[in-house]
């Protein structure tokens, strides 16, 4: 049982939205009614004065959440967060949402080639981007577009005024050009490396 009740407990804290009991047990490897005997354990566990966090059932689906008596800290450490320049995998992020929306993580990830499900959470916590409703796939996954915000903070009008992507020549020139000279490409020697060594 203790495993079960940390295996939950790690779960939802890294999905860090709703998860319905049926996937919970399916994950968790248990009955529904051994995942409904850890979940009651996890809630007491939380009940208490030591604990910052609660337990949340939404119609059938489970979270973790903070306390609301916590909520004046929370505001104040997500208003530091947003105001840290973004990083460049979350500038790469937001791109690749800003050109093909609405698109879902795993969309993101495909194109980036890693997990991008953190940066995926900041952008969305900062007001970047917002939930879209949810694609027409197996899974039903959120779709992600990018917000009034994302406009302003660029100083875009409309989003057709994103600036045009490079075709495959020009980016070829960019990456030579953005080259170290001693890395650049020689006439008798052909380009090494791919295209997502530009994107670290």
């Amino acid at each position: 049982m203790d495993n079960t009740i940390a295996v939950l407990e790690a779960v939802l804290f890294a999905c860090g939205e709703p998860i319905t009991a049926d996937k919970l047990a399916q994950i968790c490897a248990v009955s529904k009614e051994e995942l409904d005997e850890a979940v009651q354990a996890l809630k007491k566990r939380y009940s208490g004065s030591k604990s910052g966090l609660i337990l949340l059932e939404l119609a059938k689906s489970y979270q973790i959440a903070t306390k609301p008596m916590f909520a004046p800290y929370v505001k104040e450490a997500v208003e530091l967060r947003r105001s840290v320049p973004l990083t460049a995998a979350a500038m790469e992020v937001l791109a690749i949402i800003a050109y093909n929306q609405p698109v879902s993580k795993a969309f993101v990830e495909q194109v980036r080639g890693i997990d991008s499900g953190s940066v995926v959470n900041t952008l969305n916590n900062r007001g970047l981007i917002e939930e879209a409703g949810r694609l027409d796939l197996p899974g039903r996954p959120i779709a992600y577009r990018t917000t009034e915000a994302f406009l302003r903070c660029f100083g875009l009008a409309k989003l057709n005024q994103l600036p045009p992507l490079p075709n495959e020549n020009e980016q070829l020139s960019l990456e030579s050009e953005g080259a170290p000279e001693s890395e650049s490409a020689t006439e008798s020697e052909p380009i090494q490396g791919d295209d997502n060594d530009s994107m670290d």
